[in-house]
């Protein structure tokens, strides 16, 4: 058990100093042009990541001034969708509601970031292809190989993957500390946390 600790949190210090720095700068940089041009940024994951959407949506809005989205949120509107439509298009179809368009991004939180040969977050997938269809720019913290958000993304921040049998649970552990990261740039930030 004391072996699976240390090894764990040692895994979190080399993958903290292995993240590209200069690719999360570039995100800032595209999140304060969103903002700048009154763009909205739609925040989209399945599972765990998820619930990082839900969380870092508050962050974007409270901490950012950015008006931000999580479809998932919604889940009447959801589950709707997936009865009615299927997995596939659900966020595709709420991005078409939204009327998403080159004033806005997407910006996905993901473990592999969709791989439609695979049959993983082809809903993903999708959402990214119309994102692109509509010229909205395309941002993603996701891990293992990034899959298709890395493959068509704008700005992609990859996790390193240093442990093939942790990549779950440290790829969405770095989430949360990216977009930490990244709404508290003094460059983005524009309210004061409480504490």
């Amino acid at each position: 058990m004391a072996s699976h600790i240390k090894s764990f949190f040692n895994l979190v210090g080399n993958v903290a100093t292995s993240i590209d720095e200069k690719t999360v700068e570039c995100m800032v940089k595209k999140l304060i042009e969103v903002r700048n041009r009154g763009g909205r940024l739609f925040l989209l994951g399945v599972g765990g990541s998820s619930a990082n959407c839900s969380h870092a949506c508050n962050d974007f809005r409270k901490l950012c001034n950015i008006e931000t989205y999580a479809p998932t949120d919604n889940i009447s509107e959801l589950t709707a969708r997936i009865n009615d439509d299927g997995w596939d298009s659900t966020f595709a179809g709420w991005l078409k509601v939204s009327k998403l368009g080159k004033n806005d991004a997407i910006l996905v939180l993901s473990v592999g970031g969709g791989d439609v040969k695979r049959g993983v977050s082809v809903n993903l997938v999708r959402a990214i292809d119309f994102a692109k269809l509509n010229k909205a720019t395309v941002l993603g913290i996701v891990g293992r190989d990034g899959g298709y958000t890395k493959e068509k993304g704008d700005v992609v921040v990859v996790v390193p993957d240093l442990a093939r049998n942790l990549v779950t649970p440290i790829s969405e552990s770095f989430q949360a500390v990216i977009w930490h990261c990244i709404v508290s740039h003094p460059d983005l930030q524009v309210m004061p946390t409480k504490w």
